[in-house]
């Protein structure tokens, strides 16, 4: 018997298709012109009624002007940088030729870790998609490095830093049909039915008229069924929130009730996705008497509301309303990214109200009260950038869903907007349901008052760390007058509150803090289920002043920081339990099933 040949990969280039189904063909040209007509509609609507920006369109063009004139002043980065590439390309060149003649040699660069775009097979067994890869890899590689050392200024450098890296995030040979080895092979099987399909989503894109890449994928998820799924009952509202209390699963709860406090950026439930996956369920299942806030989505009406009516109507309203719903007078409070900046003004609001005992442990988690270094996030913080922003905003009295949506992708481009592009544009595919997606389009607005107050005082001014540097209802903050103690987590891989900004806001307060540092980024490493067993963590009991110092002497654990918090606030907890307490069995009675009404508002 013939030996059985070994199994190869077939090449990209293998004549493998069939002509594809005319009724099917006839049915994507259908959607594509009713697409495009739509698309045109749209494009002559935004013409004919232009909106301000809500950016200064010369912020980076001057900067690269500036940029381009310090290289030609003082041209030596420039020289070390083109010795720099000369060697680089002859490595590429040597390594191609090795391959070439040997069939194997280590690669002139390769992607980082974590970097998808090139995990194809093609990408490392074709010779010219590989050399496409190292190519534009090592290209990238030489303008970051060449704008680390320019004779620039730190501002000029991070607004050419963020433009240089949008731009090599485009140029990426996996965006385009014809170099991405994965979308050559399914246009060859589909007889370029998916570039017909890709188009027809471009199109319904451009209709939609929100500069967005919209995800495809099935519609798997609903709200209050399986995902935002905790059985709970709201029992509180306002014009600014909503507070959803969560059915007991315990026969006896920790004594103090335990408040969270999410951003107001998205919706809440980030925190309560799919049963498996959520934050909230799992705090209710460790014996605490769960609240959470769950934000209006605001339209003009709320556009007057700034950071004094977050705090006070909002954090200390919701406060206020959890002692009359269990009688008890003080609560754990729990926060996350600009919900931990926001309860960080509330504790010291109440502390300068001589109400500090209100709180008896707070939890920020990827949140900033120091906003001295938020990387590139200063790119939008340029004087002229905050002038547009605040003329957009007095045209809407809130910023639109679709244009934070946009901010946050920019930042992570490769995996928020380009690798969409290729799943939708150029494979006419769907992508995989995700909960965590699903939630990420279920975008949320903030008013305009709150977004001045914020990118001013906060952002630009930095003045929360500042004794005195933000009154809010005639009290001075102090964040060095708060006793309570304090957990900060923080995460290693963060793109929004980066882990050693977070770290130093430890100093900023004036009683105990204790420091955990999540794996993961900011989304990933918060939402970390023990049983996901993913990620780790690191502890130190020790607080040196430099981050990194920190790190050298943590340990590193394996799996989930949740229930290191958790041994945390057992600790501080004492024995204290009381009966299990169900929504609406105090004094303020149950209104509608969790998820609430808010939430459901676009």
């Amino acid at each position: 018997m013939a030996a059985e040949k070994p199994q190869t990969h077939e090449s990209v280039f293998a004549p493998t298709a069939g002509w594809p189904d005319p009724l099917v063909v006839a049915e994507a040209l259908t959607t594509l012109t009713t697409n495009a007509a739509e698309a045109m509609k749209t494009a002559m609507g935004q013409a004919a009624a232009p909106q301000a920006l809500p950016y200064d369109p010369m912020t980076l063009p001057k900067a690269v002007m500036a940029f381009n004139t310090a290289l030609m002043t003082q041209p030596a980065s420039l020289y070390e940088a083109q010795a720099r590439a000369w060697t680089d390309w002859t490595a590429l060149w040597r390594t191609m030729g090795e391959r070439m003649t040997t069939g194997a040699a280590e690669p002139a660069a390769a992607p980082a870790k974590g970097d998808r775009r090139f995990s194809a097979p093609e990408w490392s067994e074709e010779p010219v998609y590989d050399w496409l890869k190292q190519a534009y890899l090592l290209s990238a590689k030489q303008m970051q490095d060449l704008v680390a050392t320019a004779p620039v200024d730190e501002a000029t450098r991070a607004q050419v830093d963020f433009l240089s890296r949008q731009l090599t995030a485009a140029l990426s040979p996996a965006n385009f049909a014809h170099t991405n080895p994965v979308v050559v092979r399914k246009t060859i099987e589909s007889g370029g039915l998916n570039l017909l399909t890709g188009l027809s989503n471009v199109l319904e894109d451009v209709a939609k008229g929100q500069g967005l890449v919209g995800r495809r994928a099935p519609n798997d998820f609903e709200l209050g069924v399986n995902i935002a799924a905790t059985p709970g009952a709201v029992v509180f509202r306002n014009d600014l929130l909503e507070l959803i209390q969560y059915a007991p699963t315990t026969e006896t709860v920790y004594r103090r009730p335990l408040l969270f406090i999410p951003p107001l950026v998205n919706k809440y439930y980030l925190f309560d996705l799919t049963p498996k996956a959520s934050y909230l369920k799992w705090l209710v299942d460790q014996g605490h008497t769960v609240f959470v806030v769950s934000w209006a989505n605001p339209d003009e009406a709320q556009a007057g509301k700034g950071m004094e009516a977050y705090v006070v109507d909002g954090i200390v309203a919701a406060m206020d309303a959890v002692q009359k719903a269990t009688g008890e007078k003080d609560v754990d409070l729990v926060s996350y990214c600009l919900g931990g900046t926001l309860t960080a003004m509330t504790l010291a609001y109440l502390t300068g109200k001589g109400q500090a005992d209100r709180v008896a442990s707070a939890t920020l988690i990827a949140s900033l009260v120091d906003f001295g270094d938020i990387g590139e996030w200063s790119v939008f913080t340029a004087e002229e950038d905050l002038k547009a922003f605040h003329r957009y905003l007095d045209g809407k009295g809130y910023v639109e869903a679709h244009d934070l949506a946009r901010l946050f992708s920019t930042v992570r481009a490769n995996d928020l907007i380009w690798s969409s592009v290729v799943t939708h544009y150029l494979l006419g595919d769907e992508a995989r349901a995700s909960d965590l997606l699903w939630w990420f389009d279920d975008g949320a607005r903030i008013p305009a008052a709150f977004l001045k107050d914020y990118s001013t005082q906060v952002l630009k001014a930095n003045r929360l760390k500042d004794a005195g540097g933000i009154t809010l209802d005639g009290v001075a903050l102090d964040l060095k007058a708060i006793k309570t103690p304090v957990m900060i987590v923080a995460l290693k891989d963060d793109h929004v509150s980066a882990w050693k900004a977070t770290y130093a806001g430890r100093d900023y307060f004036g009683g105990p803090t204790r420091f955990i540092l999540g794996g993961s980024g900011h989304n990933a490493g918060m939402i970390n289920p023990p049983a996901a067993n993913k990620h780790g963590y690191w502890t130190h009991d020790a607080a040196p002043a430099d981050a990194e110092t920190w790190l050298a002497g943590a340990e590193q654990k394996p799996g989930s920081w949740w229930p290191e918090w958790q041994g945390w606030l057992d600790a501080a907890a004492t024995d204290e339990k009381v009966k299990a307490r169900k929504p609406g069995s105090g004094k303020l009675k149950a209104l509608d099933a969790a998820p609430g009404t808010y939430v459901r508002v676009k």
